[in-house]
């Protein structure tokens, strides 16, 4: 970690920490549980516990491995369906093959961004190739869940590839900081990311000892998730580290620091940044689903049950 770097980030765009900004205090810290998805790979689910009216328009959040695997063990998710929402898979480290019911497909490698809009709804595989799987190796990466409005939620299912080479890279004023922006503005930059849902999402490295000052949307929400290292957050230096998840409150601006000292398996301090407009619309989740009903939630299940939401191809039976 991380797949995608340069050699010095000083050559990079920088993003200048606003002047006379009103910086956003921490609200909370969560700590994620672990636990285990599809056929045995482990998870931490990074928002367990925090309130949903904080993370709108965001669901849920995984950070699957860090694992190193051995050969044969390997593992992703068997046939699934999803309908309402839209299934962001961000791959530091490692590979995953995919397909869906609609005939699409395709592969996620180191540094890529899977954008997956499952809309109206279909059934969905991933899993290593089998070269990974014979071999073993390292595999780490984040899968995030964003609601759709309900104006959206039966769109036609859609998927945006956004290799790493695309990913916008930018340096904080100092270059203590790189910033790789999956989607979003920041200070004028724009990810690639296409979303439905107005958000930022960012994957970001803080030297030792460096802090990061980054303007932010007055009428976004604002979470931070650490995928290594430790640090702080907010002018008042909330302690947090690896596996945690970190609320702001209100304000137009947020910070972050990297302690002096790091771990030695991760010599940086790593954080997912991430701010959505709140969609401030009824929310029922159950497994797969996202919907605004429950009698929507109850008509996602027929319509799997029925095929509707497609057929598993013959070739993958």
């Amino acid at each position: 970690m991380p797949a995608v770097t340069v050699e010095n980030p000083l050559t990079l765009p920088r993003v200048a920490a606003p002047v006379a900004a009103h910086t956003r205090p921490v609200l909370a810290v969560a700590t994620a549980p672990s636990g285990f998805e599809g056929e045995g790979f482990p998870v931490r689910r990074a928002f367990a516990g925090i309130d949903y009216q904080h993370l709108d328009p965001f669901i849920m959040m995984d950070q699957m491995g860090e694992v190193e695997y051995a050969p044969g063990e390997p593992k992703g998710t068997p046939w699934h369906p999803h309908r309402g929402f839209e299934t962001v898979t961000y791959l530091i480290d490692g590979t995953f093959v995919h397909r869906d019911s609609h005939g699409g497909g395709g592969v996620i490698n180191d540094g890529d961004t899977q954008w997956m809009t499952a809309g109206s709804g279909l059934l969905h595989i991933e899993a290593p190739p089998e070269s990974l799987v014979m071999s073993g190796g390292l595999f780490h990466g984040l899968q995030l869940w964003v609601n759709l409005p309900k104006s959206d939620k039966m769109m036609a299912p859609r998927y945006q590839d956004i290799g790493g080479g695309q990913v916008k890279l930018l340096a904080s004023g100092d270059g203590g900081a790189l910033l790789r922006l999956i989607a979003g503005d920041i200070d004028g930059h724009q990810g690639p990311g296409i979303t439905h849902t107005p958000i930022t999402m960012m994957h970001v490295t803080v030297n030792p000892g460096a802090e990061l000052t980054l303007p932010w949307r007055k009428d976004f929400n604002a979470l931070a998730y650490a995928l290594a290292g430790r640090g702080a957050a907010g002018v008042e230096g909330r302690p947090f580290r690896m596996g945690q998840a970190v609320v702001f409150g209100t304000g137009d601006s947020i910070t972050i620091r990297a302690d002096e000292s790091q771990e030695s398996r991760s010599p940086n301090f790593e954080v997912v940044l991430l701010g959505g407009l709140p969609i401030r619309e009824p929310m029922r989740h159950y497994g797969p689903f996202v919907m605004n009903t429950h009698a929507e939630l109850a008509q996602a299940f027929e319509d799997f049950q029925a095929g509707r939401l497609g057929t598993i191809p013959a070739d993958a039976r």
